[in-house]
């Protein structure tokens, strides 16, 4: 293999502290830029210089040591081959995370000790206590936020310096993922009017960022420090790279919509032309990436690491760039912002009380729509991922049945639909209409998606690994496919208890009202809706490769067993005379809603009969599959018997008989001989 000299590994520190000063000076400029740095006005309190310059810098050394610990626990658990236990080349950078999630601890500490500075308009020293800092965290959004931070990141500072195996290495991963989404959560996402698609806009962007950034600079350490699993590490991060790029794109045009009042405002505002600068180093940034995957990636992999170390320096400081303008962005007032408080309807929904649903036909359930980065997002990137599948399938000349990819694509709609739709607007107000949203995610659309078989489609279009290389998607995805925990829960006393057992579970106890305060709680509580009955109907009418089912006529039993309950629980809400969700519905301002028990009336019924209607086409689609099956089985038998293999249990029987019957013909027939 063709070697050439790098990059000496002395060199690496000063790349990633140039980084860092890039990060630091792009912060102050752009506070500055953006007059984030407030000026003392004589007779108005001030939190002081230190307060002012002090917390944009806390906030960049968070956002660096949040990234580095990703970063660092990413390669470490994912990008670097291994077995369960790491190896010691892992164990190495586990340590890095460990020191990385320390600083991550302290900085956001600190950032929560200036920004209690800032809100109160005092210097650090008077509000520096620890009743005030107490009052603080437990009382204020921003505080509970970077004390939630700060916590995540001691818990993973802790957790990596015993970690010895790959699942405790991806546990601390996901801890340290979740430890950046607090802040997404307060500030000017969560005030912001649509604050549903501002926050998780801004929760996607945090977390794309980090897997980014974080893999960047750790795959670049690898390459620089000449590891011999370099290259590997690279061609694992491409694809995430990839995914990172679009989701930190999509997130922050969907920001940049909800804050900005026009398009005009990108081009005269402060924070407009911020939000230009940014978008013109992501463009820059995407560039980059195709370049790595066009020219430095081959070359990394024949062992020529210079061009890969040196672009991915330049990237990195402009990545360090770009962290900068949005910590300043998020210290820059957006143009147009309503000053006038949220009335406590708004603050609770996200947008303002809509109107009342009138007679037949409901009108406002289909003019009433908001937008939900993560159904958005999700249900494009699953449409594209089938169709690519499908699309490759078709290029090397196999087929894919139209069915299929029709059944896929409608049950995405009908998501899209149940999610972004009056549907999701009303469901916030009306206990039926939420109901109906329920019965949709849960009962209609897992059906449309278990038919389009994406777990077959994917084994058959994601190429195979190499021979004496790590799993790749494939096997990764057969594996969970066959694995231990997808065998429990996809049996059918477990899948029945999910699908039944949560929605007693949600309304009659408090997790309902509770997860209905929040946009994060309703999103987890649909999503949830939608993953049970997923598991179910794929135990029923599952055409994707799993552990094994019980034959046609046990699917038939599990599905008669299991509907009598989601009777039972339509009737409990038709004759239930306490209302449940009572503590959220009363926070609503829903003049027009004059009997809320008839409401939820009207909520037991539509499970009621939206129910019964899936049930049948679930039978019909067991029916048919059965007889298809007994059609295969047949003609595989027969061109068994035909080709003379009795390997076959049925074949083997039948030549055991046919093997009696001329044993028979032949004592007959010796014995007339005999007589004779």
């Amino acid at each position: 293999m063709a070697t050439e000299p790098t990059a000496k590994p002395q060199r690496l520190p000063f790349v990633l502290a140039a980084s860092l000063g890039v990060a630091v000076t792009v912060t102050a400029a752009a506070v500055w830029a953006g007059g984030g740095a407030a000026v003392q006005v004589p007779g108005i309190p001030d939190a002081g210089a230190l307060t002012a310059w002090g917390l944009p810098v806390a906030r960049t050394v968070t956002d660096a040591a949040a990234v580095a610990t990703i970063g660092a626990l990413l390669l470490a658990a994912v990008l670097l081959p291994g077995g369960r236990k790491l190896g010691p080349t892992q164990l190495r950078y586990l340590t890095w995370a460990a020191a990385a999630a320390g600083l991550w601890a302290v900085a956001s500490s600190a950032t929560l000790v200036l920004t209690l500075s800032d809100l109160f308009a005092q210097p650090v020293g008077e509000v520096a206590s620890a009743a005030v800092l107490a009052d603080f965290v437990t009382t204020d959004a921003q505080g509970r936020s970077y004390a939630l931070m700060a916590a995540a990141a001691g818990v993973v500072a802790t957790l990596c310096v015993g970690v010895g195996t790959a699942w405790w290495a991806r546990l601390a991963l996901l801890l340290a993922l979740m430890g950046t989404l607090p802040p997404a959560f307060s500030g000017h996402s969560a005030a912001a009017g649509n604050h549903d698609a501002a926050v998780i806009s801004l929760a996607l962007h945090l977390v794309g960022v980090a897997v980014w950034v974080g893999g960047l600079v750790f795959v670049l350490v690898t390459a620089a420090r000449r590891e011999s699993d370099a290259a590997t590490a690279a061609r694992r991060f491409s694809p995430l790279a990839g995914w990172a790029l679009i989701a930190v794109a999509a997130s922050g045009i969907v920001n940049a919509v909800v804050r900005l009042p026009s398009v005009a405002e990108v081009f005269t505002s402060r924070y407009g032309l911020m939000v230009l600068a940014k978008a013109v180093a992501l463009a820059l940034l995407g560039g980059i990436g195709w370049w790595h995957r066009k020219r430095t990636l081959p070359a990394l992999s024949d062992g020529r690491r210079r061009a890969f170390v040196r672009l991915a320096a330049g990237e990195l400081l402009l990545m360090a760039a770009a962290m900068g303008l949005a910590v300043g962005l998020s210290r820059t007032p957006a143009p147009g912002v309503d000053d006038t408080p949220l009335s406590p309807t708004e603050e609770l929904l996200g947008f303002a009380m809509p109107p009342p649903l009138g007679d037949f036909p409901w009108t406002p359930l289909f003019t009433e729509w908001h937008f939900d980065p993560v159904f958005a997002f999700g249900t494009a990137a699953a449409a594209l991922l089938y169709l690519a599948g499908v699309r490759k399938l078709r290029a090397r000349g196999d087929k894919w049945p139209v069915g299929r990819t029709i059944s896929w694509l409608a049950g995405l709609a009908v998501t899209v639909l149940a999610t972004m739709s009056g549907l999701n607007a009303y469901g916030k107000v009306l206990f039926s209409v939420h109901m109906g949203q329920h019965m949709i995610l849960a009962m209609t659309v897992p059906i449309l998606l278990v038919l389009g078989a994406p777990a077959a489609l994917a084994l058959r279009a994601l190429p195979a690994a190499p021979k004496d290389e790590p799993d790749g998607p494939r096997e990764l995805l057969m594996r969970l496919l066959h694995s231990r925990y997808v065998k429990v829960v996809s049996h059918p006393v477990v899948a029945s208890v999910l699908f039944i057992g949560s929605a007693f579970v949600v309304y009659y106890t408090s997790l309902f009202e509770t997860l209905m305060r929040s946009h994060l709680g309703h999103m987890v509580m649909l999503v949830h809706f939608l993953a049970v009955g997923l598991l179910f109907f794929w135990v029923v009418i599952g055409i994707d490769p799993g552990p094994r089912r019980p034959p046609h006529l046990g699917r038939l039993f599990v599905l008669i067993l299991t509907m009598p309950f989601h009777s039972w629980f339509s009737i409990s809400l038709m004759s239930s005379t306490a209302q449940i969700g009572e503590g959220w519905w009363s926070l609503l301002d829903r003049p027009w809603v004059e009997r809320a028990m008839d409401d939820q009336y009207d909520a037991g019924a539509i499970a009621w009969a939206t129910g019964d209607i899936p049930v049948l086409i679930t039978t019909i689609i067991l029916a048919v599959q059965w007889v298809r099956s007994d059609q295969r089985e047949a003609r595989r038998i027969d061109r068994q018997i035909d080709r003379g293999d009795h390997n076959d249990p049925l074949a083997a029987y039948n030549a055991y008989l046919a093997g009696l019957h001329a044993r028979d013909r032949q004592a007959s027939s010796t014995r007339t001989t005999e007589e004779s």
